[in-house]
């Protein structure tokens, strides 16, 4: 399958968990939101297990793995997940715009890519447009509390950055599903202990717990099964930027699904965002010159 239909696909699954995790969330707890879909994407991997490449770990790579796994999914769904009782989906979604750029941060520190003028000034502009929206999106059902949310979600794209440069130097050694199966593990034994401290509602709601299982299965696993197949086939950076048509699926199905309806100020912070895209992928336009 080509790498750019995976990522068609990841992205899309990605802009829907939006929706599905607002869903969940305002019926239970964050965290236990968070464990159950752990738990079902372990459970699935494990009835997987003949497809599983066998895991042979290589001496050193013990950092890559366990900070991969702290930051996604640990830190990075502990964040996204207390994000969603504050925040809207489209307003969550239009964070992931940052991605890209904090993506190419992470690969010049870690893996030695290149970060040029446009990337900073992009990288800029893309956090005051999100600073911007969440200054003027006002308090609604769907967002309590827009600052706070979109900043815990900011805090979650960073994990995911790091998440992605460390995801590409393990592919090159782990087969793609070994290491989400690694992550459903490490997401389960995080979450567990944060049940001692939560209540569940009196009554289970059906659907929200539909939501959780399509969470734990087919985002989970099949959007990262998908984005790390692609990210195996592709660089880092032109992964990344397939996050831009995140928040696009986030608005569409908000729009259609949850009647979420954004105002002229925080259209404007979302073009400020798209601005800072568009400066720089004059980046990639300018390596592909120098090539």
């Amino acid at each position: 399958m080509p790498a750019g239909l995976c990522f068609l696909i990841a992205t899309f699954l990605w802009g829907s968990s939006f929706v599905a995790l607002k869903a969940a969330i305002d019926i239970y707890p964050p965290s236990f939101v968070i464990f159950l879909r752990m738990l079902i994407t372990l459970l699935i991997c494990f009835c997987l297990k003949p497809w599983i490449k066998r895991f042979k770990y290589q001496q050193g790579d013990w950092k890559w793995l366990l900070m991969m796994s702290l930051a996604e999914p640990c830190l990075y769904f502990l964040f996204e997940g207390y994000a969603m009782q504050y925040t809207s989906a489209s307003q969550a979604g239009i964070i992931v715009s940052c991605l890209p750029l904090m993506v190419a941060f992470f690969a010049f520190f870690l893996i030695q890519e290149k970060l040029s003028k446009q990337i900073i000034i992009g990288f800029g502009l893309c956090i005051a447009g999100s600073i911007l929206l969440s200054l003027v999106s006002p308090n609604t059902d769907h967002a309590p509390d827009p600052l706070l949310g979109n900043t815990l979600e900011f805090l979650a794209m960073v994990c995911a950055a790091f998440y992605v440069v460390s995801m590409k130097h393990l592919l090159n050694r782990y087969s793609a599903l070994s290491l989400i199966a690694l992550q459903g593990l490490s997401g389960t034994l995080f979450f567990a202990p944060f049940l001692l401290f939560i209540e569940l509602p009196a009554q289970h709601d059906v659907n929200a717990l539909l939501n959780i299982l399509y969470l734990g299965s087919a985002v989970t696993l099949g959007a990262y099964g998908m984005y790390n197949y692609g990210l195996a086939r592709s660089s880092v950076l032109t992964a990344a930027a397939y996050s831009n048509l995140v928040p696009i699926f986030a608005l569409l199905l908000s729009a259609l699904l949850l009647n979420e309806i954004l105002t002229v100020w925080q259209w404007a912070s979302i073009a400020v965002v798209f601005i800072g895209i568009l400066v720089s992928k004059r980046h990639a336009h300018v390596e592909h010159a120098n090539v």
